[in-house]
């Protein structure tokens, strides 16, 4: 008993020196978060913007409470900038899933030239965003080399304005898109595959199981909370799209191909809005984290679902 306090003791000094060792992390998670958070729904309670004169700190002067929280519900260019995004993602997403995970299919057998293929299919995805978008902006051009490439395949002349007709430039974007981030699904799936143990594989091969048995009852299951957190990631991001489509048509034509992220981007920049803005940014990281929420209890489910089969 008497070891006790001694005990006791040394676990406080612990707990204690563990509180001084992560304070420099915890400071700089609010200087970088709970700060910016704090002004930007402050700020989004005023009319305040750049122009008034006076700091961000005198917002108070001109507060209006609650009334740019209201105008989000009846900005329509908010909302058709939403819905296009939406539209997007609800695309590009499952387009990209699916394509790596057929892609990593493939790469799980060892082939002649397997590596250089490898090392080809995970370049689009390390090259800038930006860059990638006006490599883009350039392929789908009038006189350019899509246009070219479809004259010589049907051997009429095809001049499709790509990037000047709403559907067509919608149809370039999340081609584009799709081409960058296939390969971070492919790279995820692939390590969900490699996961699955190898003797429940042989174990079914040798029970008389097909390919296809194998993937959709030994497989896929396994990798249920790999494909979880994929394609939230890709749905995360792609909510937040932004640079390939300014580069490739700015929103245009007019605002028919405008996303959320370059609606904010304008009415920060060229609008100066930034209390509106504030707003729809406080909007948008709630939005993103009940996304990133569901995600997390469905995985959450999954592995507890897992965790039982195991015990059974």
């Amino acid at each position: 008993m008497a070891s006790n306090p001694q005990t006791l003791t040394l676990a406080q000094q612990g707990a204690k020196l563990g509180r001084w060792m992560t304070l420099p992390t915890q400071l700089l998670l609010v200087f970088i978060f709970a700060f910016p958070g704090l002004m930007i729904i402050y700020v989004s309670l005023s009319w305040w913007g750049p122009l008034e004169g006076v700091p961000w700190y005198y917002a108070y002067e001109s507060l209006n409470w609650f009334e740019n929280y209201i105008y989000l519900f009846e900005d329509e260019r908010l909302w058709g900038s939403i819905w296009r995004t939406l539209l997007i993602m609800l695309v590009v997403v499952p387009v990209e899933f699916f394509l790596g995970l057929g892609l990593a299919i493939l790469f799980v057998d060892n082939f002649t030239g397997k590596r250089v293929f490898y090392s080809i299919l995970l370049m689009p995805m390390m090259i800038v965003p930006a860059v990638a978008g006006y490599m883009f902006y350039i392929l789908f051009q009038s006189n350019g080399p899509v246009n070219q490439l479809l004259s010589l395949i049907t051997g009429f002349e095809i001049d499709i304005l790509w990037l000047s007709e709403t559907d067509n430039a919608f149809v370039a974007i999340m081609i584009a898109d799709i081409w960058q981030w296939t390969p971070l699904m492919f790279l995820i799936l692939l390590a969900g595959l490699l996961g699955v143990p190898e003797d429940q594989l042989k174990a079914a091969t040798l029970l008389g199981a097909n390919w296809g048995q194998k993937f959709l009852r030994i497989a896929l299951p396994k990798m249920r909370i790999v494909m979880i957190i994929a394609l939230v990631i890709r749905a995360v991001e792609a909510f937040k799209l932004f640079d390939v489509m300014y580069v490739m048509t700015k929103g245009g034509p007019g605002v028919a191909t405008e996303t959320i992220s370059v609606y904010v981007y304008k009415v920060t920049f060229m609008e100066l809005e930034w209390s509106y803005v504030s707003a729809i940014g406080f909007a948008i990281l709630m939005f993103l984290t009940a996304l990133g929420a569901i995600g997390i209890i469905i995985l959450s489910n999954a592995q507890k679902k897992r965790l039982a089969n195991v015990v059974d």
